[in-house]
């Protein structure tokens, strides 16, 4: 039996109950209002609800009388061998063995899909992150967001969300004159302009623009410092994206700046209409000679000018133009994957939703994340100041960067130790997971070798301890998973798949699935084949959600 098997039918009997009641017609009991977790003590049982006391003030009812009702039912569920109530009304649950075994036939036939869930199902989401200037490399910082954004991608669609990743490409403003005159400097053999970007890889763009355009010199200045500039955006955006597919990070929608501020053939830009349809729900005013948004009226410090009195929009009209676009296009929910640097964002980026007439605290979120280092990380010989992400993973491996920067939540400041990250042995966590899931192919083929297959499965057999705490584990998944996507915590599943490693390798020790010597194959090692191949399948599907990949050998 499976937890969404049994959370149905508990959901069933209290239906039952209510419409025993009266209270058919004015009580409404959702399925999501009827919730297992595993005790965290097992003489506890094997699942605990605490649906009597989330809904006994709706039924009218002491929790505890409520929850004597509901094990009156779950008594006549077949495959539960006992339950009780604890404190003010928890339901301890506990399966017999068959029931509880039934788990890992269930998990091998559900195979990739075993996890996913509807939790998030009818909500469209876009799920902006990293969002670099194409002006430099990749850096350490972006490579955090590349790996958790990615992950928390990964377990959003897995929870039913109609998502969309997005990388928002600043391509506009001052800082990509900047950026033009450096590579045009670069291409004369003349010494970075003052304030411009440093660094090698600024001198492989000058190379590559006077490659694509010989007589690049020989043009104007206007003209040979413009298309130097897109020459110069062209190569480094190519060159972020290539970082990012090696990084295995790949974006639905790449959406550039400039879009926002280019005019149609009315004369306006989307900028410019963002402005208006602010004024027109009522937060827009004019003091000063600028233009201004109330947005104190949403929590902010202070008003934001959105158009200063020389005529030039701010920063803040484009993010508010963003916005607009992203619920045009049809986001109802907007998630933003945002640096430590940009913490005062928080409030702008609240009242821009609300000044649009959405509501800030449910249609727009916005993470920040803290600083992360790496323990004798070196400075980029191409970029000279940062370190790079394409230098990271030179180094560490794509498994170990993604899995330890996703392990950890967003907000907690990280450093990471690479001698740790690239040991063979317990103490790296990525080499524990990858090495469990490694380990259950090696008994799939040792168990092929003894003639030991899937053809019997006798789900009582699985009665040994390690088994029951195996199984149990094995069906919090698509909790954990349902729970990472509506938390925005992908580090939950990290931790999950290695708390399920150790499950496993316990078990190991204790159940053979092979037999010994010239014992002879019988129905329990088949039906421990199924438990072997289940484990298998969830720390497969659990590393998938990280980026990371699941070696067959090691």
């Amino acid at each position: 039996m499976t937890p969404e098997e049994l959370a149905a039918r508990l959901h069933a009997i209290v239906l039952e109950i209510v419409e025993r009641r009266g209270l058919g017609e004015t009580v409404a009991v959702a399925p999501d209002d009827i919730t297992l977790e595993r005790p965290r003590n097992r003489d506890h049982g094997d699942w605990a609800s605490n649906a009597a006391m989330k809904l006994a003030k709706k039924v009218g009812a002491n929790p505890r009388e409520l929850a004597a009702e509901i094990v009156e039912g779950v008594r006549a569920i077949d495959g539960v061998s006992a339950v009780d109530i604890a404190g003010p009304g928890f339901i301890n649950i506990t399966l017999d063995a068959a029931a509880a075994g039934a788990l890992a036939k269930a998990i091998v036939e559900a195979g990739e899909s075993y996890g996913s869930n509807d939790a998030l199902a009818g909500q469209s989401i876009n799920l902006e992150f990293v969002s670099a200037n194409p002006t430099g490399p990749l850096h350490i910082g972006h490579t955090r967001w590349a790996a958790l954004g990615d992950a928390l991608a990964r377990v959003l669609k897995a929870s039913g969300a109609d998502l969309r990743t997005e990388f928002y490409i600043n391509d506009a403003g001052a800082q990509m004159d900047v950026f033009g005159a450096s590579v045009l400097a670069a291409a004369k053999g003349e010494p970075t302009p003052e304030g411009g970007y440093p660094g090698e890889y600024v001198q492989e763009l000058g190379r590559k623009a006077l490659e694509a355009r010989p007589n690049l010199l020989e043009l104007d200045a206007d003209e040979a410092l413009a298309e130097a500039r897109e020459l110069g955006y062209a190569f480094q955006l190519e060159e972020i994206k290539a970082s990012l597919e090696r990084f295995a990070v790949r974006f639905d929608i790449w959406f550039s700046e400039r879009v926002l501020h280019t005019a149609d053939v009315d004369g306006a830009s989307d900028v410019d209409r963002a402005v208006e349809r602010l004024r027109a729900q009522g937060h827009v005013f004019d003091e000063d000679d600028a233009v201004w948004v109330r947005t104190t009226d949403f929590g902010d410090d202070k008003d934001r000018v959105i158009k200063r009195g020389n005529g030039v929009y701010t920063y803040f009209a484009a993010d508010a133009a963003y916005y607009l676009s992203k619920s045009d296009r049809g986001f109802a929910k907007k998630i933003y994957l945002l640096g430590a640097d940009h913490h005062g964002y928080v409030h702008r980026l609240k009242a821009i939703a609300g000044a649009a007439g959405e509501d800030p605290q449910r249609d727009i979120e916005v993470l920040i994340g803290q600083l992360v280092s790496i323990n004798g990380a070196k400075l980029s010989k191409r970029a000279g100041n940062i370190i790079e992400l394409n230098d990271l993973q030179a180094w560490l491996g794509t498994d170990a960067l993604r899995y330890s920067l996703a392990r950890y939540p967003a907000d907690s400041p990280l450093t990471l130790d690479p001698e740790i990250l690239q040991r063979r042995t317990n103490d790296n966590p990525v080499y524990t997971v990858q090495y469990a899931h490694a380990r259950t192919r090696s008994v799939a083929r040792n168990a092929e070798t003894a003639g030991v297959e899937r053809s019997a499965f006798e789900p009582a057999l699985l009665a040994h301890e390690t088994e029951s705490v195996l199984l149990g584990a094995l069906g919090e998944f698509p909790r954990i998973v349902a729970q990472s996507a509506e938390l925005r915590e992908p580090h939950r599943v990290a931790r999950y798949v290695e708390e399920l490693a150790g499950h496993y390798h316990r078990w190991y020790d204790n159940c053979r699935v092979t037999p010994l010597g010239d014992e002879a194959v019988e129905d329990v090692h088949r039906t421990r084949l199924w438990l072997n191949d289940a484990t298998s399948q969830v720390i497969r599907n659990g590393l998938g959600l990280l980026g990371v990949s699941a070696p067959d050998r090691m």
